[in-house]
């Protein structure tokens, strides 16, 4: 019969039990300078967890209980001169006598850690590392503590990181683009790829009036430093060839000038589907804008989108609903487009499923009633369960014969 392995702790064990600490960057934070506003008790001495033989094990083990106390005995600071201190205690016991076992363990210093670990040359050059950053930017020592292993991970950038906080300390908000800032030695794509990094140290440097805090994430990081972004694009395409632009139909224009964009249309068509902007058909004094990278919340603020007759064409879905509910916070009086029971019953053999993650968690307050009723059939799987109906699913002549009386081309 196999003897079972005892799972007393062993020398492994305690660097196992050590590099827990390493990898939460506590040996490295526990080297930095005191913060009276931490409260946190010091690391070390540091108590080890200690599993050692029952009196059981003594009895019936007893060469492999001695054999453990010499491997440990053998890897502690009596031994090695630096490492964990065994606390021994004389323990009794009627078959084998009175023995000194060990009873407790414990790491003297974060230097005993580091060298058990073989960490003693990381943590010379995170000393040196954190010198140089908080001689430059003392701001950054909470960070420091939270963040140690990140100064090791960029140990090379920190120069270039640390003349990006230096400028934007200088010139806070500087209102230009990314490629426009003069930072010697700092190329755009070097805070392209570390903006994350940068916004977390930028946030602990710069003074709350220099920071939009409403803006997050990477996405976010010209608007929340004060940093130009390249406009959106808003594709539109002319539906009344009398109102092209020089011959053109099919424009794409920056945001702020489709703002200022008034052409002589009465209708704006809005639908998110690229194919079904290409294919729109001619319809008089009517534009259709697709292809929304821009955003539907952001396009809707256009003011002159209030002087005309706006028609919103979605997927017949809850997602699709909770779009048109949230274009009517803005535009009141917009319209959906086949977005209606009859187009959905009509292309049965087309229905498809919509993503769970996509389903509407809310009911819509600025839906019509037949749009209500609709949105609670779906939502209750009234036909199939998830039903949903794309906008390129439908068949083109429904919709070249579902476009409101007025808006359609002669045949």
């Amino acid at each position: 019969m196999k003897t079972e392995t005892p799972a007393w702790t062993t020398p492994e064990e305690i660097r196992r039990q050590l590099q827990r600490h390493w990898d939460s960057g506590a040996l490295l934070a526990e080297r930095l300078p005191p913060s009276d506003a931490s409260g946190e008790a010091a690391l070390f001495p540091l108590a080890l967890r200690l599993r050692r033989p029952t009196a059981r094990d003594i009895t019936e083990r007893f060469g492999e209980v001695a054999a453990w106390v010499r491997q440990l005995r053998d890897g502690s600071r009596d031994a090695l001169g630096h490492g964990y201190a065994i606390e021994f205690r004389r323990q009794g016991n009627r078959v084998q006598g009175s023995n000194e076992l060990p009873a407790a363990l414990t790491l003297p210093s974060a230097e005993d850690a580091l060298r058990l670990l073989r960490r003693q040359r990381d943590a010379e050059r995170f000393d040196a590392l954190a010198d140089e950053i908080l001689a430059r930017q003392p701001r950054l020592a909470n960070w420091l503590r939270r963040q140690p292993l990140k100064v090791l991970e960029h140990e090379d950038s920190w120069p270039r990181l640390l003349a990006v906080l230096d400028h934007f300390q200088r010139h806070p908000r500087p209102g230009c683009y990314l490629r426009q800032l003069a930072i010697p030695g700092v190329d755009t794509k070097f805070i392209e790829a570390r903006r994350g990094l940068l916004a977390t140290l930028l946030d602990e440097v710069l003074p709350a009036s220099a920071i939009e805090a409403e803006a997050s994430g990477v996405r976010g990081f010209n608007q929340r430093f004060g940093l130009r972004s390249p406009s959106p694009l808003v594709r539109l395409r002319l539906l009344d060839p009398a109102l092209h632009v020089q011959g053109l139909s099919d424009l794409s224009l920056p945001a702020e000038q489709f703002a200022t964009f008034r052409p002589a249309v009465e209708r704006v068509f809005i639908t998110e589907n690229q194919t079904n902007g290409l294919a729109f058909p001619e319809v008089p004094r009517s534009l259709v804008v697709f292809g929304l990278g821009y955003g539907l919340e952001h396009l809707v603020r256009t003011p002159w989108l209030q002087e005309v007759e706006v028609h919103y064409w979605g997927d017949i879905d809850t997602h699709g609903f909770g779009i048109l509910d949230r274009l009517r916070a803005t535009l009141p009086d917009a319209h959906s487009l086949l977005m209606d029971r009859q187009t959905l019953l009509a292309h049965r053999r087309l229905w498809g499923e919509e993503p769970p993650d996509k389903r509407l968690g809310y009911t819509p307050t600025r839906l019509t009633d037949a749009e209500l009723e609709l949105f609670f059939a779906l939502l209750h799987n009234a036909w199939a369960e998830r039903l949903r109906l794309e906008q390129e699913r439908i068949d083109f002549d429904w919709l070249r014969h579902g476009l409101p009386g007025a808006c359609r081309a002669p045949e």
